[in-house]
């Protein structure tokens, strides 16, 4: 015998409104008028020949058998939506969005994304530029590049690299004729500050270096814009030992000291959370995470 089911559209509007408890925000959520809402609901009711909502004072409220009614579809969509997801990216075919900050972009996954696609030529790369971590994702990201602790709700979060922050120098500014042999030495020149002082200052109360103006030198808002300034001997940088790498490999950039101290933050790679699996997220996962395993190793 065939079981007869509810119009589905019918269903979508219910789970909506009960969601809400509002008409006119499932309305909008499903982007047709209020009136079609309450259409959909009363032909539901007809069907089920049951009352899934009162109206009271001007609220809208679920009956007892509306709210079990609701508790029980709200799984049903949400294992829906979460096998539709699950096919959609099952296959290592089609495009995957990578959102990163512009710096970690240019000094590091530029240079390194076409490995990726030698490895995964069915997947489409697609960068885009932050400037910022909001701490979630949008749903036209697959995957992204956050700078922190590692600490956002409601997404899975990698560490990459252990990051060491140290000062970078041109080499023709080692050479100057402003000393630069102990750290104190760093009170005859420019700092260059990455978004703000707090770095410069942080490090140079770790090691215990006195009389150093923190309050002098520009800031610059990324830090590929810090790393430039120092390669053209416009003072020192606080450099990221991972973002610093190929500046310091082509020998544009120094370490004028040995010290270096582990920084609290790090980048991460980021992704919704149960999509870590999926397809060609993981695909492009598990290809960062082995590049920073074997790059890790050499530090």
């Amino acid at each position: 015998m065939q079981r007869r089911l509810p119009p589905l559209n019918a269903l979508k509007a219910f789970e909506a409104a009960a969601r809400h408890l509002s008409f006119t925000r499932a309305a909008d959520e499903l982007f047709v008028t209020q009136a079609a809402v309450s259409h959909q609901i009363k032909a539901l009711e007809d069907f089920l020949s049951l009352k899934l909502f009162i109206r009271r004072n001007r609220t809208l409220l679920l009956t007892e058998e509306g709210q079990a009614y609701f508790l029980e579809l709200k799984d049903i969509f949400k294992n829906l939506q979460d096998a539709t997801e699950r096919l959609l990216a099952r296959g290592s075919k089609g495009a995957i969005t990578v959102a990163t900050p512009p710096s970690f972009a240019s000094q590091w996954l530029v240079p390194r994304i076409s490995q990726f696609s030698q490895l995964f030529p069915d997947i489409d790369v697609r960068l885009k530029a932050i400037d910022f971590d909001e701490g979630f994702l949008t749903d036209d990201i697959d995957v992204a590049i956050y700078y922190g602790r590692g600490r956002w709700n409601g997404i899975q979060a990698d560490k990459l690299h252990t990051e060491f922050l140290t000062p970078l120098c041109s080499p023709s500014l080692f050479q100057g004729t402003k000393p630069l042999k102990t750290l104190s030495d760093l009170k005859h020149h420019v700092l260059l500050h990455d978004s703000s002082r707090a770095m410069w200052k942080m490090w140079l109360q770790h090691f215990g270096v006195h009389g150093v103006n923190v309050n002098q030198g520009p800031v610059f808002s990324h830090s590929m814009m810090v790393m430039q300034a120092a390669a053209l001997g416009q003072g020192i940088a606080l450099g990221n030992s991972v973002l610093a790498k190929p500046e310091l490999d082509a020998g544009r950039l120094i370490m004028p000291f040995e010290e270096k101290l582990e920084s609290r933050d790090a980048y991460y790679l980021v992704y919704h959370e149960g999509h870590g699996d999926m397809g060609k997220i993981a695909a492009f996962r598990e290809w960062v995470m082995k590049l920073v395993k074997e790059e890790q190793a050499f530090v």
